[in-house]
């Protein structure tokens, strides 16, 4: 145990932790947002973006250890492992869609491409702001940014519904054709991810009132 975790009570440290992981995914994603934006060296910026994927998932895996051992947490036991893995599987999709990028050999990426990462980067900053008020459970400040998480959600889904539509009616090149659709999907399947993580946290909130 560090020297940080002994000035900070057991039951609170899961807070501590919790936001430690949200910054590291905002970095992930913002990270991957520049890359979109500055579309050159993707090998190493994709590298980039594993190497937060890894120190988030050695965040989660800490957090998992420590339920195991912690009778008393601030929120049940099963909502903080939900919220660490859901969150957690955010990453992992954004650095699925930097690997699929490598991997494809996308030459550049399209409009949508961009569009799915603005709508999850916005996500994340919502998400990331409502675990900075988790620890004083502030109803409304959650509440007000989950919402926003669920309405972009809601636009990725028409995104995603009309990225598909046009690359099927206006692409010729099959094989492009399905790397294209798999990238969106990861991304959508973020954006997902992002909804049910905001859920959580709206129910662990209702359950500590």
């Amino acid at each position: 145990m560090g020297i940080r975790e002994w000035l900070i009570p057991q039951e609170k440290i899961f807070f501590v932790l919790l936001q430690k992981e949200s910054k590291l995914i905002l970095k992930g994603v913002s990270s991957l947002s520049s890359l979109l934006k500055n579309y050159t060296n993707v090998f190493k910026k994709r590298k980039n973006i594993k190497k937060i994927e890894e120190e988030t998932d050695a965040v989660a895996h800490e957090i998992f250890d420590k339920l195991i051992k912690t009778f008393i947490t601030p929120l049940d036991h099963e909502d903080i492992a939900r919220l660490a893995s859901f969150y957690d599987d955010v990453l992992d999709l954004a650095d699925a869609v930097a690997a699929k990028l490598y991997l494809f050999k996308i030459e550049k990426p399209d409009l949508a491409m961009k569009k799915f990462c603005r709508i999850l980067l916005k996500q994340i900053k919502e998400i990331d702001s409502a675990i900075f008020h988790l620890p004083k459970m502030n109803e409304r400040e959650i509440d007000k940014h989950c919402t926003e998480v669920h309405r972009l959600e809601n636009l990725a889904d028409d995104l995603l519904d009309r990225s598909i539509a046009r690359l099927f009616n206006d692409n010729d090149d099959v094989k492009e054709t399905i790397k294209l659709k798999e990238i969106y999907e990861f991304f959508e399947e973020a954006t997902d991810k992002c909804e049910h993580v905001s859920n959580i946290l709206r129910n662990a909130v209702m359950k500590n009132l």
